[in-house]
């Protein structure tokens, strides 16, 4: 049915292959239409009251947080979930991949009140020649290493950040001069790349922000777009992030300007 409306649009022959006239008139396959329909009932229990019995019944971040009755899947075991099958369970499995918005009246996004009002000139972005190969690239880094290894308030953090088979990695390096090397890296599902890459540069800032004694973070990324966001004032579905990193970078200003003056 959907190929002979396919056809019909393109005006094609009837010997054209599906996948291509579906692909040329922007229609979905049958079976991609359903898994689309069926993922937005299963997150359809998110926008029931926090007191609904559905979302008594249901272990994730978005439950009523309250009461749980006796058959919640808060008290199956991880055996027991994977044996079950049912709309209820898939509901409880999707609602891990919702991220929830941020107002954008957040204070760290308030006029006059921003990091790009108070600390302007405290941060900046120094961008690398694309134009240069593999060699120059390294040899820049190595000498930013060497500079920074003249003192011990320099804090070096290298991010990075993949998707594979659905699972995003971030990977996060810390170097400090006279101090082991700190690597962390974490895993997770239902997230975009940009996501990850966000998490890794928030993880870095906030790990380099609490070790005592350093007065200035250099963040090495090349997600040079993705880090520009957390200076976005416009909402955006990775305020959770940016506004965790925002809060990092204001204490880690202030504590240094008190230390200063």
């Amino acid at each position: 049915m959907q190929r002979r409306a396919a056809i019909w649009i393109l005006g094609a022959f009837k010997t054209s292959p599906t996948e291509g006239i579906e692909a040329l008139t922007g229609l979905i396959s049958i079976k991609s239409h359903i898994t689309k329909l069926g993922g937005r009932s299963q997150l359809c229990a998110m926008s029931l009251p926090s007191n609904h019995i559905i979302r008594s019944l249901i272990d994730s971040p978005f439950g009523s947080g309250k009461h749980h009755y006796l058959s919640s899947l808060i008290y199956f075991t991880e055996q027991q979930k994977t044996k079950i099958k049912g709309h209820l369970i898939n509901a409880n499995n999707r609602s891990y991949g919702i991220v929830s918005l941020l107002s954008p009246f957040h204070p760290e996004f308030s006029p006059s009140s921003r990091i790009i009002d108070t600390f302007s000139n405290w941060f900046s972005f120094n961008l690398s020649n694309k134009e240069k190969n593999d060699k120059n690239c390294l040899h820049q880094l190595d000498s930013m290493v060497i500079e920074s290894s003249s003192t011990t308030s320099t804090a070096i953090t290298v991010t990075d950040a993949n998707i594979k088979n659905n699972i995003a990695t971030a990977v996060s390096y810390t170097h400090i001069p006279n101090r082991p090397l700190s690597k962390t890296r974490h895993h997770s599902a239902f997230v975009m790349s940009t996501e990850a890459e966000l998490f890794a540069i928030r993880y870095g800032i906030n790990q380099a922000s609490l070790i005592d004694n350093i007065s200035k973070i250099i963040v090495v990324t090349d997600f040079i777009h993705t880090a520009r966001k957390i200076f976005d004032i416009s909402p955006h579905p990775y305020q959770i992030h940016t506004t965790a990193i925002l809060e990092d970078l204001r204490t880690f200003f202030s504590t240094r300007l008190l230390t200063m003056s």
